[in-house]
This record gives structure tokens, sequence and C-alpha cells, in this order.
């Protein structure tokens, strides 16, 4: 298929020619090293759930959604004291993923700092503040989901 390929010299740019005269493409390598990788989910939302706490979140809950549903596997849920405090721990699980090279699909409620939706794809973190959490009851709605187990003062990688 190709009759000519290669680096162009003292570049990071390969070119590749098919059949020869019709065709030139020339496209340039990212290197993909260790830390850029895909991340597997429940690593994913270890890691949210780790930045969270370093935030000071409360009454965190890590459930399991893989098989109940199409478009998460995990959904982490948490809270803050304050509408400050929410943006904190939503600026802190961002952070701690962007250094995983990591970055959300999509980020609602940051401006009002009330209930915070972070969608990673494949782990979904809601931050809330308190009254907001016990009005929607996403526990509640969700009650039949594995939790994951989550000691005080535990490990969390």
């Amino acid at each position: 298929m190709f009759t000519n390929s290669g680096f162009i010299e003292g570049t990071n740019d390969y070119f590749f020619i098919c059949q020869r005269n019709f065709f030139w493409y020339n496209a340039t390598f990212k290197f993909i090293f260790q830390e850029d990788m895909t991340t597997d989910s429940k690593t994913k939302s270890l890691l949210c759930l780790k930045a969270a706490l370093e935030k000071k979140a409360l009454d965190p809950v890590l459930l399991e959604l893989k098989g109940r549903t199409s478009f998460t596997d995990y959904f982490l849920l948490c809270t803050g004291k304050s509408d400050r405090q929410v943006q904190a721990i939503a600026q802190g699980v961002e952070e701690a993923l962007k250094k995983k090279g990591i970055r959300p699909l999509g980020q609602e409620g940051m401006t009002d700092g009330k209930w915070i939706l972070m969608d990673y794809e494949d782990v979904v973190v809601h931050i809330f503040l308190e009254p907001v959490r016990k009005f929607y009851d996403l526990e509640g709605l969700w009650i039949d989901a594995p939790r994951m187990d989550i000691q005080k003062g535990g490990s969390i990688g």
C-alpha cells in the first residue's frame, strides 16, 4: 500500500506516499508517556475521591454503576459546607486529574457553587452544598447501586 515512507530528518514528522505520485501525507507524532495513558475507571474514581478529601469534602459516597447504567461506571457524591468550599473541591478534583492528563467532558454549576457536576466519561463527580444534596437525594435514587467502602482515615492510593 505504501510505496515510500519515513521520518523527515531533524523532526518528529513522518511521511508516507500511497500509490506513487497520487497521495502524500504528513503527520506529526505525539509521543505518549505513561502518565498520559488512559486511566481505568476505578483508578480515576479513586483519584477524584482523594482530591475531594484533600479539600475537606464531607460525607463522600462512591457508587459503582457498572452494568446499571450506560453513561458512567462511577458516581462520586460529596458535600461542602459553603459555596466556596464546593468550588474549591471541584477545582482540586480538576487539577488532580489534569496532572494525569485527564480532562472533563463537561462541567456544570461552577459559578453558583450549589451543585457542581463534573463529567469524566466513566466517572461523574457531584459536589453539593449540604441542603442541595439532601433535596435531590441521589443516594436514594441509586439505592441499589453498590457503594465502595470509604473508611475514615484510610489510605486511598
